[in-house]
């Protein structure tokens, strides 16, 4: 087999488990030659043209969702710091210790000019009080400590640590494609590479680290059926971003800035949960392969809106015969994105109750106005699978027990609000795969979910390389 290029260790992918797991080997003094695959932008260059022209236009790849830091440049940026929240690496890991790096990753964070203001701490007779509520809602209560960095001090704080990647010695390849993982027998000895101009190279390496991300999940799975990646189907979440005013949930913002609360309501139990709570923040748009267009949120340091938005998640868990959880997800949006003429579809809960679609006229004498401005209104009933609808419509009513006024008639929901990462690579707690020398990270793995468990996976698996090689 002959490649063009040698490297230690190559790195598909620039999202925090990528960037951690160089930041790991980096830590641990590894000599070692790192190169690190990006098909998008370097943090400098990326920029999104809505801010100017006022509607999407359509990037590819998408400007929010890729290049250095991945999604985690443009998001709200922040850093749960409990390990009940991200994903499920504790059950891979253990808890203890995955809550001692979330210390050790946060230290990394601090470093490169993470605020120390940490949220959601220091009112214990508050928290009980909202706890107690959800309770009595059959909910639970997830109060996470939270570090919110912001999502522009997010993009400074990435910009520092690409700096520093570079001056250490890491190649950055950006604008490039990984196309493919090479094999030999049942190791994996390096990938093929393809840049901006079309031109494909091969590069050889002792450890191939994907770190793909959300965006990426899709392709990892087919990269998982292509090679024999041992994997499973998991759960893939589908849902809504809320939007209300920020009165409503004050009293949450103020105490907890991120309220995690989850229910399984009848009738069919599914677990629904809120999450990326933003006080004061904007609702967006990312675009995904093939012109998906989802909905996210953001939430600024010093920007401000008169309201919070927030997504609500429902799960849904399958199985055999049925295997690609990831591509029924992806129908779902493609119908949203339909009824909406490619825009995201905003529609109002009251309207939801009633049975009827929602009109722009009616968004624009409401106490709530959308911060998505090109949202188009219309009905997410028509596309969102019944099972799913009225799982997040119960949900919302008994949140409205605990947050009087969550399930108001003016609250608005937007659609589709869809999570990636469904497909769950078997791995060791070492994050070894069944194939020798490939290791799979962060969201698109299917074990973490959000900027922290990426970064702590990665951080660890830089460690391990660093001691390995």
């Amino acid at each position: 087999m002959q490649f063009d290029r040698y490297a230690d260790v190559v790195i598909i992918g620039a999202g925090p488990s990528g960037i951690f797991t160089a930041l790991g080997m980096l830590e641990r003094q590894a000599c070692a030659h790192i190169v690190i695959v990006e098909q998008g932008l370097a943090i400098e260059d990326r920029s999104c043209p809505k801010g100017k022209v006022g509607h999407c236009v359509g990037c590819e790849p998408c400007r929010i969702t890729t290049g250095f830091s991945g999604a985690g440049a443009f998001s709200d940026g922040k850093l749960s710091l409990s390990y009940e929240v991200g994903g499920d690496l504790p059950e891979l890991i253990g808890a203890d210790f995955a809550q001692e790096t979330i210390r050790r990753v946060d230290d990394v964070y601090l470093r490169f000019g993470a605020d120390p203001h940490v949220e959601g701490v220091g009112a214990p007779d508050e928290v009980k009080e909202i706890r107690r509520r959800a309770i009595q809602a059959g909910l639970k209560l997830v109060d996470c400590p939270i570090r919110h960095l912001g999502t522009e001090k997010a993009q400074e704080i990435y910009g520092r640590i690409e700096g520093y990647l570079r001056e250490a010695g890491v190649e950055l390849l950006f604008r490039t494609a990984c196309r493919d993982v090479l094999m030999e027998g049942d190791a994996c000895r390096g990938v093929v590479v393809e840049d901006a101009h079309g031109v494909s190279s091969s590069i050889e390496a002792q450890r191939v680290v994907v770190a793909t991300g959300r965006r990426g999940a899709d392709w990892l799975e087919r990269l998982c059926d292509k090679h024999g990646i041992e994997h499973a189907p998991g759960a893939v979440d589908v849902g809504v971003r809320v939007e209300m005013r920020n009165e409503i949930m004050e009293r949450v913002n103020n105490v907890l800035y991120e309220s995690k609360l989850i229910g399984y309501p009848n009738p069919f139990r599914n677990k629904v949960r809120t999450f990326c709570q933003n006080p004061g923040g904007f609702v967006s748009q990312e675009n995904y392969d093939g012109g998906l267009a989802v909905v996210n949120g953001h939430s600024y340091k010093e920007r401000k809106s008169d309201n919070t938005n927030l997504a609500i998640l429902c799960s849904h868990n399958f199985r055999e015969p049925f295997d690609q959880p990831i591509a029924y997800a992806q129908k779902i949006g493609e119908l949203a994105n339909m009824l909406g003429s490619g825009h995201i579809l905003v529609q109002r809960f009251g309207d939801i109750l009633d049975g009827k679609r929602t009109w722009q006229r009616e968004l624009d004498r409401s106490n709530v106005r959308p911060t998505l401005s090109d949202a188009v209104a219309g009905d997410i009933t028509s596309a969102l699978p019944y099972r799913t609808m009225t799982s997040i419509m119960n949900f919302m009513l008994a949140v409205d027990q605990a947050i009087p006024g969550f399930a108001a008639g003016e609250t608005l929901l937007y659609a589709p609000e869809i999570k990636f990462y469904s497909n769950r690579v078997k791995m060791t707690p070492d994050f070894t795969t069944n194939i020798a020398n490939l290791h799979c990270l962060g969201d698109s793995s299917g074990w973490t979910r959000g900027l922290m468990m990426a970064s702590v996976m990665g951080y660890l698996m830089g460690e391990r390389l660093a001691n390995e090689l």
